[in-house]
């Protein structure tokens, strides 16, 4: 058998796979199993299927190309993240529990009114759509070239064959399927970056002790940068932005919430947190490990490297260099990737949309309310169809890169809003929030091409900690104080 016919067997026995786990959970499946699985997900099957979403397809092909412009730095935000995990299980997770919340964006209606929710959620809708697509569109790629390109099958026909694939399995029970079918893509994920370590440092290297020697002589290696601060990979610039980066694409993320929001108790959503959080560092480290092995067997066997990083991994598995072992868990480990990363983004989508927007959460269970939610589903799956195929006309650099980049404009309001709600005890002039959220990340990107051209200073992903600190300023700005009781005069007439 050829690759490519080895590589659709993978896939579509992995998607029957997916299909079974589907169908028994979606069993009496109603709006309140959609959008909160009944708060009764066991932790733990939880806390292991949000790495895999986390991760994404984006993080198996880009991490390992992303070794290439920045060696092994990108593991400096890894650090931070764990700390951003910390921060999200201490100080979100009991607000949402307390408040009992389906949408985290409810938090906003409480404190604020309508139109700061709204702002919101709006945000989160814009976030998640561009950031997936942004995903889905590196995913669709590589599986373009392994799976369908050999058989005919042109690139809009790929991302609807696997957007629907994805709509089939969510469409009736949401969370509940996902946070077990989570779990099966992130043990098919792990296990396929074990594997592939496995195959390919023993290909290049007759030992483990002759790898790690290899390794960490390699200049790709370097981890840590201390010795230039206008340098995007400055240490704290990195560590830093990692741990905002969790709080606003972990935290204030209606995607990566909904499931923690699932389990039955706060207690056991800061294990799944926190276990999470710990799990994430040692599988980034061996996804860059991925990457120099690529790159010194691409110079070993002068191999030329493509320009765009992320296609050296796919480049070398579809040349057949590793062997056929290697592009079935290539294949299981990009597909495990690309759903469990699209179908939490459909299903957290729907649930924003139709509990912020539409507010069907007031009667969740009636009939129309249902039919609103499957209409919402599906035209968010038709939204990322357009996007997705759109993107391949613009799409280029590095994928995990854009991501972050992206994050820093578009949840910068998310965190200045919620941070001026949680630390502070003002009201919002409310008329004003959705100008603040839309002004601060235009100043921002004004600044990140004005500061580099009289400073050489360059702005890395700390943009994300100024647009959320910009927008707190403004939100201070328009700020509303407690009424004052009048005073009075000794006549009992007010003075």
């Amino acid at each position: 058998m050829t690759s490519p016919t080895i590589a659709l067997c993978a896939l579509v026995g992995y998607f029957l796979t997916l299909l079974i786990i589907a169908r028994l959970t979606g069993k009496d499946a109603d709006n309140e199993t959609f959008f909160r699985g009944n708060k009764k997900s066991p932790w733990p099957v939880v806390a292991f299927g949000m790495i895999g979403a986390s991760l994404s397809g984006v993080s198996f092909v880009s991490v390992p190309g992303y070794v290439g412009h920045t060696h092994m730095t990108y593991l400096q935000m890894c650090i931070g993240f764990f700390f951003g995990y910390l921060a999200v299980a201490f100080i979100l997770l009991p607000i949402y529990y307390r408040m009992n919340l389906t949408s985290i964006y409810s938090y906003l209606q409480d404190r604020f009114g309508t139109t700061s929710r709204q702002t919101g959620a709006a945000f989160f809708i814009l976030s998640k759509l561009a950031g997936a697509a942004v995903r889905f569109y590196l995913v669709c790629m590589v599986l373009q070239q392994i799976v369908f390109e050999p058989f005919g099958i042109p690139y809009p026909l790929t991302v609807i064959i696997i957007l629907l694939l994805v709509w089939l399995y969510t469409r009736r029970a949401g969370i509940r399927t996902l946070v077990y079918t989570d779990a099966l893509q992130t043990f098919c994920l792990i296990g396929a970056i074990i594997a592939v370590v496995t195959i390919i440092s023993r290909q290049m290297y007759p030992s483990w002790q002759s790898m790690a020697q290899a390794v960490s002589q390699s200049p790709l290696s370097r981890i840590f940068v201390w010795d230039d601060w206008t340098s995007r990979q400055y240490f704290w610039k990195q560590f830093l932005s990692g741990i905002f980066i969790v709080i606003v694409m972990t935290g204030l993320d209606q995607d990566m919430m909904q499931k923690n929001l699932t389990c039955p108790t706060l207690r056991k959503a800061q294990k799944d947190m926190c276990s999470y959080g710990i799990c994430f560092v040692p599988v980034n480290l061996l996804l860059l490990l991925i990457g120099v092995l690529l790159y010194t067997y691409a110079g070993q066997n002068n191999i030329a490297i493509p320009a765009d990083g992320d296609q050296l991994f796919p480049m070398l598995v579809l040349d057949g260099h590793f062997g056929h072992a290697v592009t079935v868990l290539f294949t299981l480990g990009i597909s495990a990737a690309a759903f469990s990363s699209i179908d939490s983004a459909l299903t957290a989508l729907t649930t924003t949309f139709c509990v912020d927007i539409l507010n069907i959460d007031k009667t969740p269970s009636s009939p129309k309310a249902v039919n609103r939610r499957k209409a919402v589903h599906l035209g968010i799956t038709i939204s990322f169809i357009l996007l997705t195929v759109l993107f391949r006309l613009v799409g280029n650099g590095s994928v995990i890169d854009m991501i972050y980049v992206l994050a820093s404009y578009t949840y910068g309001p998310l965190l200045g809003l919620f941070a001026f709600g949680i630390f502070t005890h003002h009201k919002l002039k409310e008329r004003y929030a959705p100008f603040i959220a839309i002004a601060s990340p235009l100043v921002c990107y004004a600044l990140s091409v004005i500061v580099p051209h009289y400073t050489g200073y360059h702005f890395g992903y700390e943009l994300l900690m100024l647009n959320g600190t910009l927008t707190f300023l403004l939100l201070y700005a328009v700020r509303t104080h407690p009424r004052m009781p009048l005073k009075t005069s000794s006549n009992n007439q007010p003075t």
